[in-house]
């Protein structure tokens, strides 16, 4: 009898599955925003492979010189190959930016769910302490830490992190309030399940299409973040590059050497709008009421 509730359960999540795929594809735009994104992947990691320069290395018979056949996207003051430094800033900026997301969403889902599932005085503490943090000036905090401690993009994780979580926090509790009084949230303190196993095993996985959209979004929040913070020299420091510092870099020179801007200034916008696309794809596919999702993504 196990077993065939089991299969049952199976069948019906695999053919849920493949609903959400089918809605997902439909939508033009974000089966767009997947390729741009796998393209962009694909560029951070075997990009290297097509310039025998680093980004560190240093051509001096090249100084701010435009895209040529021996450097493709030009060359910058030091003369640094653009084309390098634009396959490891943006290798620099997915990691940053994938991983803050991750780490991001996993903080608020656990304490966002945890604050609804307990309510009382924890709810009450926890959404207090949220607030505050939302009232704090994030940015000059994440200005003067970065700035301290050299820019250290290991570092910059943390802190986006630290100060990243606090919104989706409180949608995740607001929602969370709702699947708390569910029959099977209900059933499972009867049975005597402890709290932490109820709020990871029951209500968070309830809350998947709202954390993967988030995920997908908070890609494209930090990705910003880390390019203002590093366009304003308190982001990543070099040697090492980001797309942030290559837009710093051409900030400068954009009329007399508009390449050093373009470039990353073109990445950054295929990446924004990519995950952005994928976010809505996403959101729209999951959303079983949506107009958009249901009616195949015209747009």
């Amino acid at each position: 009898m196990t077993a065939t509730l089991h299969t049952v359960g199976a069948r019906r999540d695999l053919g849920r599955g493949r609903l959400y795929l089918r809605r997902f594809l439909r939508n033009r735009l974000a089966v767009a925003g997947v390729v741009i994104f796998a393209l962009l992947v694909l560029f951070s990691v075997f990009g290297g492979l097509f310039t025998s320069y680093a980004h560190t290395d240093a051509d001096f018979t090249s100084l701010t010189q435009p895209p040529s056949d021996l450097h493709w996207f030009g060359t910058n003051q030091g003369g640094n190959d653009i084309y390098a430094c634009a396959v490891h800033g943006l290798r620099r900026s997915l990691v940053i930016a994938v991983s803050v997301s991750v780490l991001t969403i996993l903080v608020a889902a656990v304490i966002g769910s945890s604050a609804a599932y307990f309510g009382g005085r924890v709810e009450r503490l926890t959404l207090g302490f949220i607030h505050f943090l939302l009232i704090v000036p994030s940015f000059l905090v994440l200005a003067l830490v970065s700035n301290h401690l050299a820019g250290d993009w290991r570092v910059l994780i943390l802190v986006l992190t630290v100060f990243g979580w606090m919104s989706t926090a409180r949608v995740i509790w607001s929602v969370s309030t709702s699947l708390r009084e569910r029959d099977y949230v209900t059933a499972a303190e009867f049975m005597g399940v402890s709290p932490a196993r109820i709020i990871l095993r029951h209500i968070i996985p309830n809350l998947g299409s709202l954390l993967i959209v988030n995920l997908t979004l908070g890609v494209v929040s930090t990705v910003l973040s880390e390019t203002a913070l590093s366009f304003l020299g308190f982001g990543v420091q070099t040697p090492d590059v980001s797309l942030g510092t290559m837009l710093a870099d051409g900030a400068t020179t954009v009329t007399s050497a508009p390449w050093l801007f373009a470039f990353p200034a073109g990445l950054v916008v295929l990446l924004t709008v990519s995950m952005t696309f994928i976010g809505d794809g996403l959101r729209d596919a999951l959303d079983p009421t949506s107009v958009t999702g249901a009616a195949g993504g015209r747009r």
